[in-house]
């Protein structure tokens, strides 16, 4: 949008391969400059380009790599309305040379990083020998403005389309509407940039264009790159207005709780004893928390991918532990026959009475026998449990990493806590 300046890398193929911040500054004199050079100022703009194409090979290599990290770019003249742009990389179907497998995915995250936040304006740019139906930029627009309220249409290439077709209904906003409108622009060809044909001349040539054109003619007004120069410095300056109150909202409230977090440090002591002391029961406090809450439910961070804590203790018990018991062997021909000797034994040489109540002893005698079986399922229950706790354990003091003698302190306190607790839960058992 430069009258007589030409600086854009222009080619086949992929040229665009890192983002562009192009911020034009009205002044009265003119150059350029990098924020990645600072300290040089460029007068010569065939040098500007070059520089272009040199810090994005730096970065993407020479052979058609492509890079998320813009470039910046500074241009300070008296024939510039104060605009800023981001030149982003065209998408890219098919790989080629060292662009990997995914590059027309990597190429629209990128875009989408730009263009997704409700601050910026979009410029999609689709040229009008093709379908507007296919355009990526109108299509990639709509996701992220489907209502089409910050969303600016350029319409490129309108002398290449075939004769008896045009873009009228396009750029009268019938088609494919959009709140802010479409411009139609006619860029120089390969062979005008090749040829060095002259800005002015070019800006003349989509003038004529426009205005004998019988389609174009009665809107040639709205059309052509100076009327686009004006519109989208027209457009940003009244996007800045209508966001700024919001802006300002949103920094104030971002100042006063950085304000508030100032205020906490202003009297930090990192060496006060009383501060460190303060920490550690905090972090032991919170380890407290974190393991009552993992055991009994309703913590902060719900696992959706396994049971752990006292989910997996609470299927321990419901589900482990009494399909061990069903496991158990039992033969009840068995159990009748110990039964019948332990009542014949009790009586010795005495006569058996034939009564309803089998003798206590006899009951007491085969009843041990069988709760003894008892014993190895609930031991092997009670290991289950406490692998679980210790497991726990180990998933509380993960917010302990910074200080890994404290974790490891605190894991070998409540592990020793645990053990000890086993014996006795044993004994009991």
């Amino acid at each position: 949008f430069i009258p007589c300046r030409d600086f854009l890398p222009r080619g086949s193929g992929i040229v665009t391969r890192r983002p562009l911040i192009l911020q034009l500054i009205f002044s009265k004199t003119e150059y350029a400059e990098f924020l990645h050079c600072k300290s040089k100022k460029f007068t010569d703009f065939d040098e500007v380009r070059q520089e272009i194409e040199a810090e994005t090979d730096r970065v993407t290599g020479t052979n058609k790599g492509i890079s998320p990290v813009p470039i910046n770019l500074r241009v300070y003249s008296p024939h510039v309305l104060n605009l800023t742009l981001i030149d982003l990389p065209g998408i890219t179907k098919v790989p080629v040379g060292d662009q990997p497998q995914d590059i027309e995915f990597q190429i629209r995250d990128m875009i989408l990083q730009f263009i997704s936040r409700e601050s910026s304006l979009i410029l999609a740019v689709t040229p009008a020998n093709m379908d507007l139906a296919n355009s990526d930029a109108l299509k990639m627009a709509k996701e992220v403005d489907p209502q089409g309220l910050r969303t600016i249409g350029v319409i490129t290439k309108l002398d290449l389309m075939d004769e008896g077709t045009d873009a009228r209904d396009v750029l009268e906003n019938k088609l494919l509407p959009l709140r802010r409108g479409y411009i139609g622009v006619v860029n120089r060809s390969q062979k005008d940039i090749d040829g060095k044909k002259d800005i002015r001349a070019a800006l003349a040539a989509e003038r004529k264009f426009f205005l004998s054109h019988p389609a174009y003619r009665h809107m040639a007004e709205r059309m052509g790159t100076p009327h686009l120069q004006r519109v989208l410095n027209q457009q940003l300056t009244n996007h800045i207005r209508e966001t700024l109150p919001s802006l300002r909202s949103k920094l104030q409230s971002q100042l006063l709780s950085l304000e508030k977090e100032v205020e906490e440090y202003k009297n930090f002591r990192p060496d006060d004893p009383a501060r460190k002391t303060k920490a550690l029961l905090q972090m032991v406090q919170q380890f407290g928390v974190d393991f009552e809450k993992r055991i009994e439910g309703s913590g902060d961070q719900v696992d959706t991918l396994e049971l752990s804590g006292g989910a997996r203790i609470n299927r321990i018990f419901h589900e482990r532990f009494p399909f061990e018991l069903v496991k158990m062997e039992f033969d009840e021909k068995d159990l009748r026959r110990e039964i019948s000797y332990a009542i014949k034994n009790i009586h010795g040489v005495r006569q058996v009475p034939t009564g309803l109540f089998t003798p206590d002893l006899a009951f007491e005698a085969i009843v041990k026998k069988q709760v003894v079986k008892l014993k190895e399922p609930c031991l092997k229950c009670v290991d289950l449990v406490i692998q679980e706790l210790i497991n726990t354990v180990r998933q509380c003091t993960s917010k302990l990493g910074s200080y890994p003698r404290l974790r490891e302190e605190t894991e070998r306190i409540v592990t020793t806590h645990i053990r000890e607790r086993e014996g006795k839960t044993k004994d009991q058992v």
